[in-house]
C-alpha cells in the first residue's frame, strides 16, 4: 500500500495528548524524562517484543478510503436470494444516517448507568416489545449475537428450568437452518449432553426428552402447524423452542400462541443490511416464570427518585462478572446498535406497514410458485411463507450458475435442489427474472388475499398496539425521535467515558465510513467465494496484522464478541487435549484478577473452574498457583490470565506462571482484553500465551454501540490451529470453504464481518508506529489520573515501581466507612459534571476503575480530575458534618432540569451547587432526563415491554 506524503498523520488525529508542551506537563507529573522511560518503567521487561511491529506504512484518511473502495469494488453485488436466515431488506435512509451512522448512537456504551442512558434504553424496550408481540411471548431480552448462538442459549436454558429432564437430551428438528443446527451440536459436545435431529413431522423420537427445538418457517421454507408436537412434547414433559422469523410472524401464528416456552430468531430483515453475515440483533424470548432465567441482557421500567418513570437494565445480577463460575451463560457484548435499528424500522413502518411487507413478499413467492409450477417444476414444499425449495434433478448446480451470470444468487441445497427466498426488495422485475431461469412465466395474477399456508395457521392476534408503533410515521417526526432519544444520553461524543477495562477510545468517521458501502454491507455470508474476494482480502489482510501485534500463528475472526472469543480459545484447548488423549484434563485455574466472563467462558467450555488467589499487590499468588497445580495436575487444562490484570497492572512474573503451567501440562490463555496496554510493547504469543482473544470493539476501534456489535477473535500458537472454530455452513454448496476441524460458535465463517472494515482502517491509518505510540500514551495518561488523584482517592493496586498500565483503580473503602458515600454516589455525582461514570465496583467492589484512553486530550483529563477533586472535597464537607449523607449532593445526585427549576427546593445545598457544581458547566450543561432510578423496585416489579402512555403522564 502507497499513501501521498501525510501533512498530519492520522495517529495525531487519534491520540489526544500529541503536543510536547501537554506530553511535558504529564511526565514532569510523574517524574519521567520521556514517554519511553515511562514505558521502561510500567512494563516488565520479561514481555517486552524486542523489534518494532512489522506493519505497512501508515495511510491517510484518503489513502485508507481510496483501498476500501478498491477493496469493495472486488466483490459482486447481485440479487441476493440464497436466504438460509439472512436476506435482503431496505434501511430507511433517515435510520441509517441517524442510528447506524451517528456517533451519538454508535458511540455510546452500554447502559449500565440508567439515568444518562434513558433514550438508548428506551429504544432497547421498543425492541423487546416489538420481539415480544411478535413471538406472543411476556419477556424478550435486549438482543442476542446470532441465531444460531441464540438457540443454543434456548437449549440451554431448557435444560436448566426442565430440572425432572436435566439429563435427558435435546431433539432438534432436521428442518432447522443448518448452522444453527452446527451451533447447538457443537455446545451440546462440549457440555457433554446429546442432541438428536429428527424429523418431528413424523412426531418426537423415543426416550426421555429435556427440550425440543422447531423452526417457522423451516430450513426448507415450510410453514408448519406445530401444534400437534408442542402439545406432545408438553405431555411428555418437554420445553419447546421455536426458531422465529419475524416478518413471517405479521401473517402466521406466533409461537406463544402455539404453546412454545422459548422463541429466538434473527431480526436482520427489519433493515439491518446483510453485512456479510453481521452484525445482526438476534432475540430471545420466554413465556412467564422463565424471566430470571433469560440469559443476556433485560431492560425494564422503574422510577426515580421523584418517581418518574425510567428505565433500567432490570436483574444486573445476572450479569456473568458477578455470577463467575456460578454463570449460566457468558453473553456480555449484546448487538444493541443493530437491535436499536431494527427497533426503528418497526416503529418507522408499525404494524400495518410490517404486514404489508409481508403480505408483499408473500405475493411474490406464490407468483413465483405458480411460475415454476406451471413448467412442472416440483416444490418441495406447498406450504410456505418466502422461500421455496425447487427440485431440479441433476441441474441444480447449473441452474445456480445460469443464475449468478443474471445477476441472482439462489441456494445451492444438493445436486438436486435449488432454494429460492424472496424479501422486501424483491419486486415483480425480480420475480420474473428467478422464473426464467427456470423457463418458466409469471402468470398475470395471483388470487389476491389468499396465504399459501393452512388457514388455520393464520395469525389473528393483534401486534405492536403500543402507540410509539403508530405516531412516527413521516421523515421529520422519525428525525425528531431519534434526535430526542439520543440527547437523553451521554456518548463519546460529548463527553470522555472513563470506563476501566473497557476502552471508549475514538472510532473515526473514517474508520467508520464504508461498513455501510453496497458493495460491503449488500454481500450475502453464503455467497460463493469469488463474489467476495475483496471481503476475503480484506480480512485475510487484518488477519496478518492481527497475527503480527500478537506473535501467535494461527486467528479466527468467528466469534462476534469477546465473551464467543474466550469460548472459542477454550474449546480449542480442549479439543487440544482431547487429541492427543488427555481425556481428563478439565480444570481451568483462574486468578482472582481475571476478567469477568472468564469463569462463565470456562463452564460453557465443559471446564471446572478453580479459582486462584492474588498477593495484596494485585500479583498472582505463586504460592496458591502452585498448590492447585499440584493439586489438579492430572486434570490441568489451562489457566485463563488477563493480561495486564483486570487489577490494571503488569504482573512481572507472568512468564514464570505460564512456565509453571506448561510444565505440568497445562495451555495458556491470555485474555486480550487489556491488548491496548500491550500492542507494540509486548506480544502475548511470545510470552508464554498458547491462545488469545481479542476485543476488536476495545482496542481496535470498532464502537461499542450501546453494548455491542463487538468483534472478539481467538489467536493461537501453531499447535492449537486445527482446533480454530470451524465454518458452521461447510459443505453446503454456495457456503464457502472450511478451514478447521474446530467446532463452530456463530451462524458464519467469519462472524460479524460487517465491522472489521473499522479495525482494517484503524490499523491501516496508525501503522505500527502510530500503533505503539497509541499504547505509550494510553500509559501516560492513566499514571497520570493516578498521580494527580492518589492524594484524594488512594489508588488500590501498582506495580512493583510505583506505577499502573492502562487504568487505575481508585479505592472509596476506607472514605465510604468514615463518610457512608459510596463509590456509586460518586458515579452518580460525576453525571452533574456531564462525565459517564468510571466502571463501578469491579473488579473490586467499592472502587472506581479509570481508564482514559489515549484519544483524550490532557485539557478534558484535567477536567475530570478537577471533577474528582471536587468531588471528593464533597465527601469532606460529610465528614466534617456540614452535611448528612442523605442531604448531600451526593446523593442526592444526578439532578435533572426538573429538579433544579423546581418552585420547591428544600435540599441542604443550593441549586448552584446540584447543577453547576464547576464554573465550566455554565455553557454546554447535559442535565439527565431523570433522577436516581430505584433498582430494587424495577426487580420487584419487572416490567419489560413499553408500559402505557399514562405512566409519562403520571
Amino acid at each position: 500500500m502507497t499513501s501521498p506524503a501525510l501533512s498530519v498523520p492520522f495517529e495525531n488525529r487519534h491520540i489526544g495528548v500529541t503536543s510536547d508542551a501537554d506530553q511535558r506537563v504529564m511526565l514532569d507529573a510523574l517524574g519521567f524524562e520521556s514517554r519511553a522511560a515511562l514505558v521502561d518503567a510500567a512494563v516488565p521487561a520479561a514481555i517486552r517484543s524486542a523489534r518494532p511491529l512489522d506493519l505497512p506504512d501508515a495511510l491517510s484518511e484518503e489513502g485508507v478510503l481510496a483501498e476500501l473502495r478498491g477493496l469493495a469494488s472486488q466483490n459482486v453485488v447481485k440479487t441476493q436470494l440464497i436466504g438460509q436466515g439472512f436476506y435482503g431488506t431496505h434501511t430507511p435512509p433517515v435510520i441509517r444516517r441517524n442510528v447506524l451512522e451517528s456517533p451519538s448512537w454508535y458511540t455510546a456504551y452500554t447502559p449500565y448507568q440508567p439515568e444518562i442512558s434513558q433514550g438508548r434504553l428506551e429504544a432497547l424496550l421498543n425492541f423487546q416489545t416489538m420481539v415480544a408481540d411478535l413471538t406472543g411471548l411476556p419477556v424478550a431480552n435486549a438482543s442476542m449475537l446470532d441465531e444460531a448462538s441464540s438457540a443454543a442459549e434456548a437449549v440451554l436454558l431448557m435444560r436448566r428450568a426442565n430440572k425432572a429432564k436435566a439429563d435427558a437430551k435435546t431433539v432438534v428438528d432436521a428442518n432447522l437452518f443448518p448452522q444453527t443446527i452446527a451451533v447447538i451440536t457443537g455446545r451440546a459436545e462440549a457440555l457433554g449432553f446429546e442432541v438428536e435431529v429428527a424429523d418431528l413431522t413424523q412426531g418426537l423420537p423415543d426416550g426421555e426428552i429435556s427440550g425440543i427445538v422447531l423452526q417457522q418457517p423451516g430450513n426448507d421454507g415450510a410453514v408448519v402447524d406445530h401444534a400437534a408436537v408442542i402439545k406432545e412434547a408438553k405431555d411428555r414433559g418437554a420445553m419447546v423452542t421455536v426458531a422465529a422469523d419475524l416478518l413471517a410472524l405479521t401473517l402466521i401464528t406466533s409461537p406463544g400462541e402455539q404453546g412454545a416456552d422459548i422463541a429466538v430468531g434473527n431480526t436482520q430483515r427489519f433493515g439491518v443490511p446483510l453485512f456479510f453475515g453481521g452484525p445482526h440483533a438476534a432475540f430471545f424470548a420466554v413465556r412467564e416464570g422463565l424471566e430470571r432465567s433469560l440469559p443476556g441482557r433485560l431492560v425494564g421500567v422503574s422510577k426515580d427518585q421523584e418517581g418518574r418513570t425510567a428505565y433500567r437494565l432490570a436483574l444486573q445480577t445476572r450479569e456473568q462478572h458477578i455470577r463467575r463460575e456460578k454463570a449460566t451463560s457468558n453473553i456480555c457484548t449484546a448487538q444493541a446498535l443493530l437491535a436499536i435499528t431494527a427497533s426503528m424500522y418497526a416503529v418507522y413502518h408499525g404494524p400495518d406497514g410490517l404486514k404489508r411487507i409481508a403480505q408483499r413478499t408473500h405475493a411474490h413467492t406464490r407468483a413465483l410458485a405458480a411460475a415454476l409450477s406451471g413448467v412442472g417444476v416440483e416444490l418441495v414444499r406447498d406450504s410456505f411463507f418466502d422461500t421455496l425449495w425447487a427440485r431440479v434433478p441433476g441441474v441444480a448446480s447449473k441452474i445456480v450458475a445460469v443464475a449468478a451470470d443474471a445477476g441472482l444468487n439462489l441456494r445451492l441445497v444438493d445436486a438436486d435442489t435449488v432454494g429460492i427466498s424472496l424479501d422486501e426488495t424483491t419486486t415483480a422485475q425480480t420475480v420474473a427474472a428467478v422464473a426464467e431461469v427456470f423457463s418458466a412465466a409469471v402468470p398475470a395474477a395471483v388470487a389476491a388475499g389468499e396465504y399459501a399456508f393452512p388457514a388455520e395457521l393464520t395469525r389473528t392476534s393483534e401486534y405492536l398496539t403500543h402507540p410509539i408503533f403508530h405516531e412516527v410515521r413521516s421523515e421529520t417526526q422519525m428525525l425528531r425521535y431519534l434526535r430526542r432519544l439520543a440527547d437523553r444520553d451521554l456518548a463519546l461524543d460529548r463527553t470522555m467515558i472513563p470506563l476501566g477495562s473497557c476502552t471508549m477510545k475514538l472510532n473515526s468517521t473514517a474508520e467508520m465510513e464504508s461498513i455501510s458501502w453496497p458493495e460491503f454491507a449488500g454481500i450475502h455470508p453464503y455467497v460463493p467465494a469469488d463474489q467476495s474476494a475483496g471481503w476475503r482480502e480484506l480480512i485475510s489482510r487484518l488477519e496478518n496484522w492481527l497475527l503480527e501485534i500478537t506473535g501467535y500463528a494461527g486467528i479466527s475472526l468467528q466469534p462476534n464478541a469477546g465473551s464467543q472469543g474466550e469460548y472459542a480459545g477454550l474449546l480449542a484447548i480442549r479439543s487440544y487435549h482431547l487429541a492427543n488423549g488427555d481425556t481428563g484434563r478439565d480444570v481451568c485455574l483462574i486468578p482472582e484478577s481475571a476478567h469477568g466472563t472468564n469463569a462463565a467462558s470456562a463452564v460453557l467450555a465443559g471446564m471446572r473452574v478453580v479459582i486462584v488467589k492474588n498477593t495484596p499487590t494485585g500479583a498472582i499468588d505463586l504460592d496458591d498457583l502452585d498448590a492447585k497445580i499440584e493439586q489438579h495436575q492430572a486434570a490441568l487444562s489451562a489457566i485463563m490470565i488477563t493480561y495486564p490484570s483486570t487489577y490494571g497492572v503488569y504482573d512481572a512474573d507472568v512468564r514464570d506462571v505460564c512456565d509453571r503451567v506448561h510444565a505440568a501440562g497445562g495451555q495458556v490463555y491470555i485474555d486480550g482484553a487489556n491488548m491496548n496496554a500491550l500492542v507494540g510493547l509486548g506480544k502475548p504469543g511470545e510470552f508464554g500465551g498458547d491462545v488469545s482473544h481479542l476485543n476488536l470493539h476495545k482496542t481496535f476501534a470498532i464502537p461499542h454501540g450501546g453494548g455491542g456489535p463487538g468483534v472478539g477473535p481467538v489467536a493461537v500458537a501453531e499447535h492449537l490451529k486445527p482446533f480454530l472454530p470451524g465454518n458452521p455452513a461447510a459443505g453446503l454448496g454456495s457456503a464457502g470453504i472450511q478451514t478447521t476441524d474446530g467446532i463452530p460458535v456463530a451462524a458464519t465463517l467469519f462472524g460479524s464481518a460487517g465491522v472489521l472494515p473499522i479495525s482494517f482502517a484503524y490499523v491501516a491509518m496508525m501503522g505500527g508506529e502510530g500503533l505503539t505510540r497509541a499504547t505509550e500514551t494510553a500509559l501516560l495518561s492513566a499514571n497520570y489520573i493516578a498521580a494527580r488523584l492518589r492524594e484524594h482517592f488512594p489508588v488500590l493496586f501498582t506495580g512493583e515501581t510505583g506505577l499502573v498500565a492502562h487504568e487505575c483503580i481508585l479505592d472509596l473503602r476506607e472514605l465510604t466507612a468514615k463518610s457512608g458515600v459510596t463509590a456509586e454516589d460518586v458515579a452518580k455525582r460525576l453525571i452533574d459534571f456531564g462525565f459517564h461514570a468510571p466502571t463501578l465496583a469491579f473488579p473490586v467492589p467499592g472502587t472506581l476503575m479509570v481508564e482514559p484512553t489515549e484519544s483524550e486530550d490532557l485539557g478534558e483529563i484535567e477536567r475530570f480530575i478537577e471533577a474528582m477533586i471536587q468531588i471528593r472535597a464533597e465527601i469532606d464537607e460529610v465528614i466534617a458534618g456540614t452535611y448528612a449523607i442523605e442531604a448531600s449532593p451526593l446523593r442526592g445526585a444526578p439532578h435533572p432540569a426538573a429538579v433544579v427549576v423546581s418552585d420547591s427546593w428544600d435540599r441542604a445545598y443550593t441549586r448552584e451547587q446540584a447543577a453547576f457544581p464547576s464554573e465550566r458547566l455554565r455553557v454546554d450543561k447535559y442535565f439527565p432526563p431523570v433522577s436516581r432510578i430505584d433498582g430494587a423496585f424495577g426487580d420487584r416489579n419487572l416490567v419489560c415491554s413499553c408500559p402505557p402512555i399514562e405512566a409519562y403522564e403520571d
